[in-house]
């Protein structure tokens, strides 16, 4: 189906949060009503406005009426504005600044000059599916995004040099979503993020791993790391590199990597605090039955307490290492592995 015409971000507030398409309910966090707005505006008596804003797909280009915006959008907690048509860096900075201002300062003042130091109520935005490449994001505008702490640009296509341009101004940031960019390298920017926690990064092509190794220098205190799709060919690194690249990093996905040694396997052990690891649709264990994958992946990696989402048990475990010991029993022992 065809996305609408081109509408503004007040218009369609307006048409989807009326009293008509969105009754209010009582109750905490349910949401609040706003008072009618000046005369001519072409909002109805009340709207029934909660925290969390879900605008996906609606065709806009634009924010609207500034006074409308920063009256009806204060409290505003999330925001989702994925698969819109926001094409201009300025007018999105614009969107964003007012959301984020319980009121407005003179309106001959430039907004987007103005950068937003603490926003402590949009904490997660969405972009993603918008074209973000098609327009260059300056840091006056990128100040408008400073509190948020979830940011999802997928398939937005941003560059390396928008992703920077963000990270400076979002001292705060713990999950950023970056899949479906057709990344083919990563660029570092001059200094690290170290607030971020979570990185999604999937569906890209990221295959050499000196690009991957990268993303510790970005983001030392990272904790999770998704690259699934990505078709990783190697983890080529030395073990102390690996502990001093992602000493924090506690979970890591390789689902459908392009690993296709047992060495790299082992070198998940070098990441000091990891727990969780997935694995599946990798080339390395094709060859091997279901049970034989699992039970040889959980011997290799015995500070694993995850695997593919499943908990290893003890005694899961023990019976991994029983047979991890049978299986190379009759193997050469130039071909026994270290573990």
């Amino acid at each position: 189906m065809d996305q609408p015409s081109g509408r503004s971000f007040m218009q369609v507030l307006c048409e989807k949060y009326s009293p008509e398409n969105f009754p209010y309910r009582r109750g905490p966090g349910m949401g609040v009503h706003v008072p009618a707005t000046p005369q001519g505006s072409p909002m109805k008596d009340r709207l029934n406005l909660p925290s969390v804003l879900v605008l996906n797909s609606c065709g806009i280009t634009c924010a609207g009426d500034e006074k409308e915006i920063a009256a009806f959008c204060a409290h505003v907690s999330e925001l989702d504005l994925s698969d819109n048509r926001l094409e201009d860096w300025h007018e999105r900075a614009t969107l964003f600044i007012l959301l984020l201002y319980s009121s407005l300062r003179s309106p001959a003042e430039p907004l987007v000059s103005k950068i937003v130091s603490n926003v402590p109520q949009l904490e997660f935005l969405n972009l993603s599916s918008n074209p973000l490449n098609l327009s260059v994001l300056e840091r006056t505008c990128a100040g408008s995004f400073s509190g948020v702490r979830k940011l999802v640009l997928n398939n937005s296509k941003a560059s390396w040099e928008t992703v920077h341009t963000i990270l400076q101004e979002l001292p705060d940031l713990e999950e950023l979503f970056l899949c479906l960019n057709d990344y083919e390298t990563v660029s570092c920017p001059s200094i690290c993020c170290p607030s971020l926690k979570l990185l999604h990064i999937t569906d890209n092509n990221l295959q050499d791993w000196t690009e991957i190794r990268k993303l510790g220098v970005m983001f030392p205190s990272l904790d999770t790391l998704v690259l699934a799709n990505n078709h990783v060919n190697a983890i080529d690194e030395p073990d102390d590199s690996l502990a001093r690249l992602f000493p924090n990093l506690r979970s890591i996905s390789l689902h459908k990597a392009g690993l296709r040694s047992w060495e790299d396997i082992d070198k998940l052990n070098s990441f000091p605090k990891l727990e969780e690891v997935r694995l599946l649709g990798i080339p390395l264990l094709q060859p091997y039955t279901t049970e034989e994958r699992r039970k040889l992946v959980i011997a290799r990696l015995p500070s694993v307490s995850k695997l593919n989402g499943s908990v290893v048990t003890d005694g899961e475990r023990e019976d991994s290492e029983r047979f991890f010991i049978r299986y190379f029993v009759d193997v050469p022992q130039e071909e026994v592995p270290f573990r």
